[in-house]
């Protein structure tokens, strides 16, 4: 049965209409190019027309129910008027779905307790480029406004181009030759961060806009689409911070430091989108797509740093132990450092694309299609520090501490908000004496440090398909294409040493200029008092700070370039039969995708000593390239009975390429200090390594309830045949380019270099239960009460190395649930949402911006709405009016150290957020 006649008779039975631009707006990515828009047919004066979010879980309904796939969807709607700041959040509550929050915003996505790297993300059906350093798209980059739906298969099928292992987002925007209809739209909202304003300067309010503009022209042969969505909004965030834990000469475990901190974020987006479509005859239509973001995320972090038990000088007393975890007690002799960390993040990316598609009278089709996606992207960080004095000069502190579930809440005998005795310098002296090769140099240890990691991703993608279809038959169609990709990404550090200009003699100190006094931050919420606040940003600008170029070889090695060359080409047919009562629908098919990875990096070398006593260091050019076959082949089978009963069947072969920063042909090194030797620990990537390769099946029952609601099982079992874990290697550290430790710390005559290399063997599955319910489905009285969500399970049996226990995978969540109650009818709607997860392995953000694993726990989000919407014959049809409140409970953010959860390492709370705005639909 075609999309036509399965939606006309889902139209008979519930007498519903839901517009043509929504139903446009869902079709499946294999589609965009092959199948037109039914047209909209004209609502008899009896109908009922369903709109907001109960249309959008309709169309939602109707496009799972239509599709040949497993898939997930929300629409325009949906994503519109949900409580949500990125696209993340609403599709985070599909069945099997979850984001982990970063900065307190969702922009990651996790499918079926794969971490993000692990599924792809399709604009239009193409692939895109990644403001992260890998292939996972950040969707914080897209403006929810202007996408008119989202797409999730979960299954691939040979005609699916650019697929992932867990899973393919195909974000949509709208087509307007199918809009069929003037649309004319303008929102505002305004934002409130209940946590206020944690910084000087920072802000608690904020606000977003947006516009929407579609029409058609020239007898409806030509079409253009226009979105354009501003974002300026604040973020607060508390941010508890410990080095680890320390075991005692008695075999107790005790806090080795910690950092407590306050971080206030602004973020600016401004997002644009247009479409042009022209069909100059029935059978031709040409579209010209583009979108452009200009991303801005500027933070200011200020607080205390505490070195604790990891160092040497603080002396522990007073002690209060449970089940060996000091849980309370004194440091004394405890040099902090005060801190005020400025880390700026700014991304532009443009995606153009051009498609022309063809349809003949006799069954043939055929279409062409270009497009190029690029992300320029800069991570700023400058880390300053400020205390009594330089190095062992100055008073010394004593710390009390008590540990519980929230971390620690210490108490302090100096006032870190005193401009008179906390003065920028380097409190620890840490990196000592650093020369440069042009003589610049810092003296006893170094004041900050500047670090600008700029990266470029580049993406080139053409296509061409053609397609036939048969008249009778079980063989519906087929369709033949190739897909050839070509994407770049490079990665360009550039690294200083701070050191203040005056310190001359190594002995100096300076006040912070009073022109560049921003008063105190309040940090009394972890029991501290206050901390001086300035912009580090200004004092660089300005020469209080000399930079110093790092000369090691740790930074010459974070550089690197990727490069990989895809030429897919795959065979589909596509099935439609009937089988007594039933109906088969589905595909069958097969890609084969030839890889050519190119990775050019370097290995340090040290050439020498400058005069000044500066290392001399060299890169060794590493170019390493390797290519590879694989075979993909798929089946989705989908049987329809009458009873509204589909039961579905897939299998296949997938993969997902490595993560590209493991992929860098480069060294890099830092040290770990025990028992007064340096070890050196390194990292490596491995140019040749192979994809993620799975073997896959899954197997779902969906019962519709008249084309209002559904319930739906999932099942799924994937056995990985190749994996990527991490290993150490032990090489000697003669002839290695490594920093002076300093503080005459001598070098361990091994290093530790850790590998990614291709392991085999483990296996993930799982099931999803979800439903969509009206009530009035059942009970008239009921009518506008539902409701929809889902609960998933996943077991893991695959091992992040040989050795561990299975289930350590990044963002491997055993159970992860969601669920929405909504009431909407006479204009009014309310709706409140729960997700959860438990815990996983996240990511959070580490030194000198790079991304780090930790043990993250379960969390429960709860969100709500309200709103009104003026109805037809009203002055104000058209006007929509709402009040959001995101994160109600004030979830926190937790990662603790694995063998004991009661040693927290992250404690992150980002409070509430209230929104109120309007749209308005002419």
């Amino acid at each position: 049965m075609s999309l036509r006649n399965e939606f006309s008779a889902v139209g008979a039975s519930s007498r519903i209409a839901i517009t043509a631009a929504l139903i446009a707006a869902a079709l499946p990515a294999a589609a965009w190019a092959q199948d037109a828009a039914p047209a909209e047919e004209e609502p008899s004066a009896d109908t009922i027309v369903v709109t907001g979010y109960r249309a959008s879980l309709l169309n939602a309904i109707n496009q799972k129910r239509n599709a040949e796939q497993i898939v997930e969807s929300v629409s325009a709607e949906d994503i519109g008027k949900l409580p949500d700041a990125s696209i993340a959040e609403s599709i985070a509550r599909l069945p099997g779905l979850t984001s982990q929050r970063v900065n307190g915003r969702s922009n990651s996505i996790a499918i079926r307790g794969f971490a993000p790297d692990f599924s792809t993300t399709l604009l239009n059906g193409r692939e895109q480029t990644s403001t992260g350093d890998n292939r996972a798209v950040e969707y914080d980059q897209y403006p929810s406004e202007v996408v008119s739906a989202v797409n999730v298969y979960k299954t691939p099928m040979a005609s699916l181009v650019g697929q992932g292992l867990s899973g393919t987002v195909d974000m949509r925007t709208i087509r307007p030759l199918e809009a069929g209809k003037r649309i004319i739209s303008v929102g505002a909202r305004g934002s409130y961060a209940d946590l206020g304003k944690l910084n000087a300067k920072s802000d608690d309010m904020g606000y977003r806009a947006n516009a929407m503009y579609v029409d058609q022209f020239a007898d409806d042969t030509i079409g253009i689409a226009l979105g354009a969505s501003y974002n300026n909004e604040p973020y607060q965030i508390k941010e508890y911070n410990a080095w680890g834990y320390s075991d005692l000469a008695n075999g107790d475990r005790v806090i080795g430091g910690a950092k407590a901190m306050v971080t206030s974020t602004k973020l600016k987006r401004m997002g644009l989108n247009g479409t042009l479509q022209w069909q100059p005859t029935p059978n031709l239509t040409t579209t010209l797509d583009a979108f452009y973001s200009n991303f801005k995320d500027d933070q200011i972090k200020r607080g205390i740093e505490m070195p604790l038990a990891m160092d040497d000088t603080p002396v522990l007393s007073a002690t209060t132990v449970e089940n060996g975890l000091v849980t309370a007690g004194e440091f004394s002799g405890v040099k902090a450092l005060a801190r005020n960390d400025l880390y700026q993040r700014h991304a532009k990316l443009y995606s153009f694309g051009w498609n022309t598609k063809w349809e003949g009278d006799n069954g043939w089709t055929a279409f062409f299609d270009a497009s190029y996606s690029k992300t320029d992207r800069s991570e700023l960080s400058i880390e300053t520090t400020a205390g009594t004095g330089r190095n062992t000069i100055g008073a010394y502190d004593t710390i009390g501490f008590t540990t519980g579930t929230k971390g620690s809440m210490f108490s302090s005998g100096l006032d870190y908000g005193d401009y008179d005795t906390i003065l920028l310098t380097s409190p620890q002296g840490w990196g000592g004496t650093q020369i440069a090769p042009d003589g610049t140099s810092i003296i006893n240890g170094q004041d900050g440090y500047y670090n600008n990691r700029k990266i470029k991703d580049e993406l080139w993608q053409f296509r061409t398909e053609v397609g036939h279809e048969f008249e009778s038959g079980p063989l519906h169609s087929f369709q033949v294409g190739l897909n050839y990709t070509n994407r770049s990404k490079s990665l360009v550090p550039e690294e200083y040493f701070l050191g203040l200009a005056a310190n001359t003699d190594g002995l100096t100190s300076v006040a912070v200029p009073q022109e560049y006094r921003l008063g105190a931050t309040d940090l009394s919420m972890y029991g501290l008092g206050s901390v001086i606040s300035y912009d580090p940003a200004a004092l660089v600008r300005d020469g209080i700070y000399n930079r110093v170029a790092n000369p090691y070889g740790d930074v010459v090695v974070k550089s690197y370039e990727i490069r990989e060359r895809l030429m897919t080409a795959y065979f589909q047919g596509n099935i439609d039969s009937d089988i007594g009562s039933a109906h088969l629908t589905g595909n069958f098919g097969v890609q084969a995708q030839w890889t050519d990875q190119n990775s050019i990096g370097a290995t340090a070398v040290q050439l020498g000593t400058a005069d000044n006593g500066s290392p001399i260091i060299g890169g060794e050019v590493r170019n390493a390239s390797t290519d590879y076959l694989d075979v993909l082949p798929s089946l989705n089978l989908s049987l329809r009975f009458p009873s509204d009963t589909v039961i579905r069947f897939a299998a296949a072969r997938e993969i997902i390429r490595p993560r590209l920063d493991d992929m860098r042909a480069s060294l890099s090194w830092s040290y770990t200090i025990a028992d007064g030797v340096a070890q050196a620990t390194g990292s490596s990537g491995n140019p040749d390594l192979r994809p993620w390769r799975a073997n896959a099946l899954d197997l779902t029952i969906e019962q519709y309830f008249g084309g209002k609601g559904v319930i739906a099982a999932q099942f799924f079992w994937k056995d990985l045949k190749s994996y990527i874990y991490n290993t150490d290697l032990t090489v000697p550290t003669d002839g290695l380019a490594l920093q002076d430790p300093g503080q005459g710390i001598p070098v361990s005559d091994t290093a530790q270099l850790n590998v990614p290399i291709n392991g085999k063997g483990g296996k993930l599955y799982g099931v999803e239960l979800a439903t969509t319910l009206p009530f009035e489905t059942f009970i008239s009285a009921l009518d506008g009460f539902g409701i929809t969500g889902s609960v998933a399970y996943t077991k893991s049996k695959i091992q992040a190395t040989p050795d561990s226990p299975s289930g350590d995978l990044p963002g491997y969540s055993k159970w992860v649930a969601n669920g929405t109650a909504y009431f909407e009818k006479w204009g009014f709607n309310a709706r409140g949402s729960v997700r959860y997860r438990s815990t996983f392995l996240g990511e959070v953000s580490g030194f000198a911006a790079n991304r780090v694993r930790r043990r993250a726990a379960s969390e429960t989000i709860v969100d709500a709405q309200i709103g009104y919407d003026f109805q037809a014959g009203s002055a104000l049809e058209g006007l929509s009016l709402y009040v959001q409140g995101q994160n109600l409970t004030n979830a926190p953010f937790i990662t603790t150290n694995p063998g004991d959860t009661r040693e927290v390492i992250d404690y992150q709370t980002y409070g509430r957020r209230f929104l109120a705005g309007f749209t308005y639909k002419f």
